[in-house]
C-alpha cells in the first residue's frame, strides 16, 4: 500500500509525454485535418449522430472485397469532446453520445460487456456507466490525471494507471471500492492484464520499462526496461511475451518475461500508440500516429511469431487506440487528428468504413453485446475530485 507524499503534477492526459514531440503530446491539440489530401476516404462514412452513410470502394484497385457481418458495440472515448461514443458495430453508426465526462482518455467494456469504464482526465475519476441504460452506475476518485483503466478477465477488478503521480489504482469492481494504490515506474500509462489475470503489465513511457504487477500480492514484480517512451502493451495468450510500442524509435518490440529482456523488434511507418493482438495470437495491429506536424495515417499488420510486418492499411489522420473483435475479423481504429474511426476487415486487408465520432478520439473498446436503444444523447455528471487516492495529495 503507498504512502510516501509525491507532489502534484500538472493535470493533463499524456503531459507525462510532453518531452516526447514525436507523437503522444499532440493528443488534445488542434483541429482534424485531411489524412490523404486529394483522395477520398474509403467505405462507410456516418455523422456522429448516424444521420448520413455513404458508401464507395474500399480497396485502391475499386473492387470491394465481401466484408464480415459483425454485431456488437464499439465504444470510443473523445478526449476533447468530452464524451464517449457508442458505435453499432454492425452498422457503423453512432447510436448514442454519452456526454459530461471531461477529457475521457481512455475507455473500457467489462468482459461481460455489461459495464462501460473510463476515465475524466479533468476530474481524477473513474467513471462507470450501465452499458444498457447508458445511466452512472458510479464513480470513485483516482490518482493525479488518469490515463488508462481495464478491467481483469474475470470482471473483478479494476485498474487505473495514474499519470501525474507515477501510481496505479486498484478498484473492486462491483463497489468501485479502491482496494490499494501501489509506485510504478515513471510516466506509466497504457497497460494490459495477461489473459489469466495473473499479472497486469504497465508501461511507462518516461522510465522506458514496463513493469510487471503480480495481482495476487498487488507488488511490482519486475520492471524491465523496453526503449525509448513505451505507451502501451498487448500480452500473449499464455502470458509468455509482452509487445511493447516504441514512440521514440517508431517501432514495436517483444518482451520475454521470463527472460525479462527484448527479444525483437519491428519498424512502423510512424511512431506508434495503441496496439492489439487478436484473441488466437496470430497477429498483432499498431496504430502508427505520428505527431500533429506529421501524422500518420497506418495501421501496420505485424506477426508477432516472428515480428516482421504483414502488412499495412491506411486510416485516417493519426491512428491512435485499437480494438479488435474476438474472431479477428474486424478492427476498429480511432484517428486522433480527424475525429474519426476506421473499421478494419482485417481478411480483406482494407479499411471498409469510416465514422465521425466526437472531438480527438483516443480510447476505444468493444463489447459484443448490441448497442441499447434510446436517444442520440445522454448527459451524465461526473464530480470533480480534487485529490488523487491514497496518502499525500493534498499538499500543492
Amino acid at each position: 500500500m503507498r504512502t510516501t507524499k509525491r507532489s502534484w503534477r500538472r493535470p493533463a492526459t499524456l503531459t507525462v509525454l510532453a518531452t516526447v514531440a514525436l507523437a503522444l503530446s499532440a493528443c488534445g491539440q488542434g483541429e482534424g485535418t485531411d489524412p490523404n489530401p486529394g483522395t477520398t476516404t474509403p467505405g462507410r462514412v456516418a455523422t456522429d449522430d448516424g444521420a448520413t452513410v455513404a458508401t464507395e470502394d474500399a480497396t485502391a484497385s475499386g473492387s470491394t472485397p465481401e466484408i464480415a457481418s459483425v454485431d456488437g458495440t464499439v465504444w470510443v472515448a473523445n478526449e476533447d469532446g468530452d464524451s464517449l461514443s457508442a458505435l453499432d458495430a454492425a452498422t457503423g453508426e453512432v447510436v448514442t453520445t454519452v456526454t459530461g465526462i471531461e477529457s475521457p482518455h481512455n475507455v473500457q467494456v467489462s468482459p461481460d460487456g455489461s459495464t462501460v469504464w473510463a476515465v475524466s482526465g479533468h476530474n481524477n475519476a473513474l467513471v462507470a456507466l450501465d452499458a444498457e441504460t447508458y445511466e452512472l452506475r458510479g464513480t470513485a476518485p483516482t490518482g493525479t490525471s488518469p490515463a488508462h483503466v481495464i478491467v481483469t478477465p474475470d470482471g473483478e477488478t479494476v485498474y487505473v494507471t495514474n499519470a501525474g503521480d507515477d501510481t496505479m489504482s486498484i478498484y473492486e469492481a462491483d463497489s468501485l471500492e479502491l482496494r490499494a494504490t501501489i509506485d510504478l515506474s515513471a510516466g506509466p500509462h497504457g497497460l494490459r492484464a495477461s489473459p489469466d489475470g495473473s499479472t497486469v503489465v504497465v508501461a511507462n513511457t518516461t522510465a522506458g520499462a514496463i513493469d510487471v504487477v503480480d495481482t495476487a500480492t498487488n507488488a511490482v514484480a519486475a520492471s524491465i526496461p523496453v526503449g525509448d517512451s513505451p505507451p502501451q502493451v498487448a500480452v500473449s495468450a499464455d502470458g509468455r511475451y509482452v509487445y511493447v510500442t516504441l514512440i521514440g524509435s517508431s517501432s514495436v518490440v517483444k518482451v520475454d518475461l521470463a527472460e525479462q529482456q527484448v527479444i525483437g523488434s519491428v519498424a512502423v511507418p510512424a511512431p506508434p500508440v495503441q496496439l492489439y493482438l487478436t484473441a488466437d495470437g496470430a497477429r498483432l495491429l499498431s496504430a502508427d500516429q505520428g505527431t500533429d506536424g506529421t501524422p500518420g495515417t497506418t495501421v501496420t499488420m505485424i506477426d508477432p511469431e516472428s515480428m516482421t510486418v504483414e502488412s499495412t492499411v491506411q486510416a485516417g489522420s493519426g491512428p491512435h487506440g485499437v480494438v479488435i473483435e474476438p474472431t479477428g475479423q474486424r478492427a476498429w481504429v480511432t484517428n486522433l487528428y480527424d475525429d474519426t474511426v476506421s473499421v478494419i476487415d482485417l481478411t480483406a486487408k482494407a479499411t471498409m468504413a469510416t465514422v465521425t465520432v466526437g472531438d480527438k478520439p483516443n480510447g476505444i473498446s468493444y463489447s459484443p453485446l448490441p448497442p441499447a436503444p434510446g436517444p442520440g444523447t445522454v448527459e451524465i455528471t461526473v464530480p470533480e475530485y480534487a485529490t488523487a487516492t491514497g496518502a499525500g495529495h493534498d499538499e500543492h
